[in-house]
């Protein structure tokens, strides 16, 4: 038996190459070895041999019966605790063919827009839901959560005002978290928050103010006075707000507001325990140019016809860089494009009459509570009760917790915040704990249910007709369906693309996700009931210090870019506590660095220096020396990426590492490219003081079409005291700094992700992923080497996870790099990373989860564009005449009468067998970026397909 082993040994099914295949590619590559390859690709003194304190792995069975009793000690009680979070019905067909469908999970965020014109829809739709719920001209397509949607906006106002004033007011009747996150990105940019009521704040030196709407206790109030003296003042309003509650209650955009940012979860997302929810911001016509995030606006291809694309502030930090306006790199598309499905299939009548029914019942427990004696806070609400319980506070929260009803105390109050999922049951059962003689029939006779006139909404919204039209479950199928074939997602082939690695999202990892054990959970239920995914957190903290050699791990931010963000406040907070705060702000950043980095760092408060690369692409020693030197004791850090931006271990890590030591700074690492190290090498051994991961690349969260992602921190036992805390969990560790996010562990449904990829590949099958990693990209460097210069190498020639492929000397004969990124798309793939982080060149990244078969087919795919280059070079066909300039070529493209190419219409659409059996059709031709630009149009209502 013994010799017969279980057949749901994971990492088979992880690993694309076969073991024969993985022989096959090294003899290609003239090693003996995976061990030999990984001998001559990173630097002997950073190697390590095993990765102590991980578990042995488990099959997939087990690893989902551990998930299951992990999710058994969660407690799933009916949680009406508010704080911006909601109990929502997931309606079921989008449940399952959208959040549980690799053909939505797995997509890349749309850089390629030709290619996921599907999603980008999806999410012209989200952007339509808010823009008319809020009563504002324009939004984006999505931000990570509210906290952080809020912070944004605060320092949206601060680039808009004149600059000289540096107070931001937040009405305290904002969600605690909220605050506190505003407080946490204010601090570092010298801008003041003053806290207090809106309706007696003295506004002098206020550039921006928020304001809750409705409160956090529930109150709904009449900003429109304050609006008023701040518009006065030259101050912004920035309204926080409930999505659902705009549906009945006068939108924003109508009493003041400039700016309105909200979290979408209650709009069909799961609860989560926080995340990962789609937040959002509106604004007006005049501010739009000025929003952070991603905005989907309409174009036209080169036919002329309508094309969606992502507009103006596309990765705009990768071309600004220090000057870049934030930080944001990812989103969160999954869940809004859920968001907006969910409009979709209720329409603005369901909307309205879900928010009715929950209003309504709102309105007879506080009529009930009244008539048992409770008093009741007497502002007008949507949702939200608040009962004045005095010192009956806890007697009242421990009798609805007896009946398996979480309530919230706020202050000497007791809050109710009902939900979606309330039921004639439920409320029933909330009357009896409140004490309340009469029933829900008794109650409704005698109470008005209607929402006060003058806070009542008139004007209507999402006419269009793509909330109109998909009532039955069919009609919904197939309008998803539709969508989905417009992408390219993993399902469909490899996306090669450099520096994200888009690997395996395997489903035993994903199914937990959507458990209701994981899922259900509100993130600010008592600890008590929560025991299993403390467990779980507990658990991944501990693998990914084993894994990165750091004595702690903050998993609460929920991003790449916010790790970044929390890593560098970390060494802020550090540098304060020995009082240096004030003098160490310059922070070194190589030229070849994610664009995100000193984005990142200019919003932690720092000074970016650039620090120079050598020809090689590795860091200028001397450069970094003289410049360390030169700023000496007011060097706060070194941003670098290990390995670097351009592919390569550099050998001299360790000495670049003990020179920015040596002045009494600390080093930042950033984790893009921890698929090259797990197993191999530890950030924490070769030097680094903190590291972010992105879970959504190494640890296998699915990218999501552009989000959800999570970066969590890594520190040495020095910054520990510094990782961000919570307002609403203390973590006596972790006092000295705020929150960073919202949610107190970030998007904890996704964690169970990561969790199960690490413990299905124990430390052996992570370091053999890794190493195929590194197999991979070295394959496809060998085979792509004699049709395009491979831009970097290591010392022994050897490439880590990912090689550039120099397109520049074809621009001599007029081809671009966009030429060849289009092109790919006829023969079924993705483009590769594109002019990052060299422009003209592409960055490709196999993974390990790719076969052999996949990376011929790529390959061939590449030399056969290099043909078509060669052609065009060799003068036998004109540039502007070439296959490659008119891709990609649709089917409406290659079926026209006037064809008039001097290339086949075979040639054009079915380059290859594979793509004349399984042939992937781009759906629009190439799109005119700049016309969009221009002409910036970003709802439904001009959008033939959803008008």
């Amino acid at each position: 038996m013994r010799e017969l082993p279980p057949t749901d040994v994971f990492l088979h099914r992880h690993l694309g190459p076969s073991p024969a295949e993985q022989e096959e590619m090294l003899r290609t590559l003239g090693v003996s070895s995976l061990e030999e390859l990984v001998a001559k690709t990173i630097p002997a003194a950073i190697r390590t041999r095993d990765i102590p304190g991980l578990p042995s792995a488990v099959s997939e069975v087990q690893a989902l019966r551990e998930l299951a009793e992990r999710a058994g000690k969660n407690q799933v009680l009916r949680s009406w605790l508010g704080l911006g979070y909601a109990g929502t019905i997931t309606p079921p067909v989008i449940l399952r063919n959208v959040l549980e469908n690799p053909g939505w999970y797995t997509a890349y965020t749309p850089y390629q827009a030709e290619i996921s014109q599907g999603r980008l829809e999806a999410l012209l739709v989200y952007q339509t839901v808010i823009q008319e719920l809020t009563g504002m001209s324009i939004a984006n397509a999505s931000l990570l959560d509210e906290g952080t949607a809020a912070a944004e906006a605060m320092t949206m106002a601060h680039r808009a005002s004149d600059g000289a004033r540096t107070v931001f007011f937040v009405d305290e009747r904002n969600h605690p978290q909220v605050i506190d996150v505003v407080r946490t990105r204010a601090l570092p940019l010298g801008i003041t928050v003053r806290v207090g009521l809106a309706e007696t704040v003295d506004l002098d030196g206020v550039f921006g103010g928020l304001v809750p709407y409705p409160c956090t206790d529930g109150a709904v109030v009449d900003f429109s006075g304050f609006a008023a003296r701040a518009h006065d003042a030259k101050a912004l309003v920035v309204a926080t707000v409930d999505l659902l509650a705009l549906s009945v209650l006068r939108p924003p955009g109508e009493w003041g507001a400039d700016i309105v940012v909200g979290n979408s979860q209650r709009f069909g997302v799961p609860l989560g325990f926080g995340g990962p929810h789609a937040a959002f911001m509106a604004t007006r016509t005049s501010f739009q140019r000025q929003m952070p995030g991603r905005l989907i606006g309409i174009s036209k291809d080169s036919h002329g016809e309508p094309a969606l694309r992502m507009a103006l502030q596309t990765r705009e930090q990768h071309i600004r860089r220090q000057k870049a306006t934030s930080n944001i790199c990812t989103a969160q598309v999954l869940l809004a494009v859920t968001a907006g499905f969910y409009a979709v299939w209720h329409g603005p009548e369901g909307l309205t009459r879900i928010a009715q029914r929950v209003h309504g019942f709102a309105k007879l427990v506080a009529a009930g509570a009244a008539e048992a004696g409770w008093k009741v806070g007497t502002a007008p609400f949507f949702d939200t009760v608040r009962i004045e319980a005095g010192p009956r506070r806890a007697e009242l929260v421990t009798a609805a917790l007896s009946r398996g009803i979480n309530l919230r105390a706020h202050g000497d109050d007791v809050i109710v915040a009902l939900d979606e999922t309330v039921t004639e049951a439920d409320a029933e059962e909330l009357l009896q704990v409140l004490g309340c003689r009469q029933g829900l029939a008794a109650l409704l006779g005698a109470t008005d249910l209607a929402v006060p006139a003058a806070f009542a909404r008139t004007t209507p919204f999402l006419r269009e007709s793509v909330f109109h039209a998909h009532r039955s479950e069919t009609e919904m199928l197939r309008f998803l369906h539709r969508l989905q074939v417009k992408d390219l997602a993993l399902d469909a082939s490899m996306i090669p693309l450099g520096s994200c690695t888009m690997k395996l999202n395997a489903t035993t990892e994903m199914i937990p996700v959507t458990w209701p054990g994981f899922g259900a959970l509100h993130p600010f239920a008592p600890p008590e009931q929560t025991a299993g995914y403390l467990q779980l957190f507990t658990e991944l903290e501990g693998w990914l210090c084993a894994i990165t050699g750091f004595d702690a791990v903050s998993l609460q931010p929920n991003a790449g870019s916010q790790g970044e963000y929390a890593g560098l406040l970390a060494i802020r907070e550090y540098h304060a506590s020995r009082g240096d705060g004030d003098r160490r702000t310059i922070c070194l950043v190589p030229e070849s660095a994610h664009g995100t980095n000193p984005a990142s760092a200019v919003m932690a408060g720092m000074e970016v220096v650039v620090v120079a690369c050598d020809t090689s692409g590795n860091v200028d020693l001397a450069d970094l020396r003289a410049k360390a030197e030169a700023h000496g004791s007011r060097l706060s850090c070194l941003m670098v990426t290990y390995p670097s931006t351009h592919g390569v271990f550099e050998e001299a890590i360790g000495e670049i590492c003990r020179v920015v030591h040596a002045h009494g700074g600390q080093v930042y690492m950033d984790g893009a490219n921890m698929n090259a190290m797990v197993g191999l090498c530890r950030p924490g051994d070769i030097g680094a003081d903190v590291c972010h991961l992105n879970l959504h690349k190494t640890f296998c969260i699915p990218h999501g079409g552009g989000g959800p992602g999570m970066g969590p921190i890594g520190v040495k036992s020095h910054l520990a005291p510094f990782l961000p805390g919570h307002p609403l969990v203390p973590q006596t560790s972790r006092t000295q700094l705020g929150a960073v996010s919202s949610a107190p562990w970030g998007s904890a449904s996704i964690l169970p992700i990561s969790w199960a990829y690490i413990r299905m590949c124990g430390g052996d099958g992570l370091r053999q992923a890794t190493s195929v990693a590194i197999l991979t990209a070295n394959y496809v460097a060998q085979r792509l080497g004699p049709h395009y210069p491979v831009l970097y190498r290591g010392t022994n020639g050897r490439v880590a996870h990912e090689c550039i492929l120099d397109l520049r000397p074809f621009k001599d004969c007029g081809v671009q790099v966009d030429d060849v990124a289009k092109r790919l798309m006829d023969y079924g793939f993705h483009a590769p990373t594109m002019s990052f982080p060299v422009a003209g060149t592409l960055m490709v990244e196999p993974t390990e989860s790719e076969g052999k078969v996949e990376l011929d087919r790529f390959c061939d795919a590449m030399i056969a564009i290099r043909q078509e280059i060669r052609d065009i070079e060799e003068g036998r066909v004109k540039a502007e005449d070439s296959a490659l300039r008119h891709a990609p070529h649709t089917a409406a493209d290659v079926t026209r009468e006037d064809w008039g190419r001097p290339y086949t219409r075979q040639h054009a659409a079915f380059p290859t067998a594979h793509t004349r059996a399984h042939k992937y059709w781009p759906t629009v031709g190439r799109i005119d970026n700049a016309y969009g630009d221009r002409n910036l149009i970003c709802s439904c209502d001009a959008w033939p397909e959803t008008r």
